[in-house]
């Protein structure tokens, strides 16, 4: 396996502008002042990418408390997050990276095992994110290969949210 890019607290957070699922721009200068969960998972409506975004909608109050927004991102088409909203009555803010060169440049996506093999595919992956008055973010807290099942809960946990 390649040595794949993993982002550390302190490192500058990439920028994006990606569109959500009702198709508006989303960038992470949007949120310049704020502390922002991006979020990174792989395929919409599959059991635990479900489990994942219903976690964050079902806490987003303790987020907000927090003052923390969340932005989950994947491969799907603006479409298919639309339905995946519509689903499951999620809160979180979805966007998407069709291109996955948001995916590529947090580490997010690469080469990774899948039953025993190598695979390309994206990494279920959290990062804290402070953003600064001119729209430049930071990463706080980053972690890769998180387990769906009770992310949320370590997360607001271990980063004291």
């Amino acid at each position: 396996m390649t040595e794949p890019i993993r982002l550390q607290q302190g490192d500058t957070a990439p920028a994006f502008s990606l569109n959500n699922d009702k198709g508006e721009t989303v960038s992470l200068a949007d949120f310049a002042g704020q502390r922002v969960i991006v979020y990174f998972y792989p395929k919409a409506n599959t059991p635990g990418c479900t489990t994942e975004a219903c976690d964050f909608s079902d806490n987003m109050d303790q987020f907000k408390d927090a003052s923390v927004a969340v932005l989950g991102i994947s491969p799907d088409p603006v479409e298919k997050l639309a339905k995946f909203r519509d689903d499951h009555n999620l809160t979180v803010q979805l966007l998407s990276d069709e291109s996955k060169e948001t995916l590529e440049a947090y580490g997010a996506f690469g080469e990774k095992k899948n039953y025993g093999k190598i695979v390309q595919g994206v990494i279920r992956s959290t990062f804290l994110v402070s953003v600064d008055a001119d729209g430049k973010g930071t990463v706080e807290q980053a972690q890769y290969n998180v387990r769906a099942t009770g992310h949320v809960g370590r997360i607001l946990r271990d980063w004291n949210l």
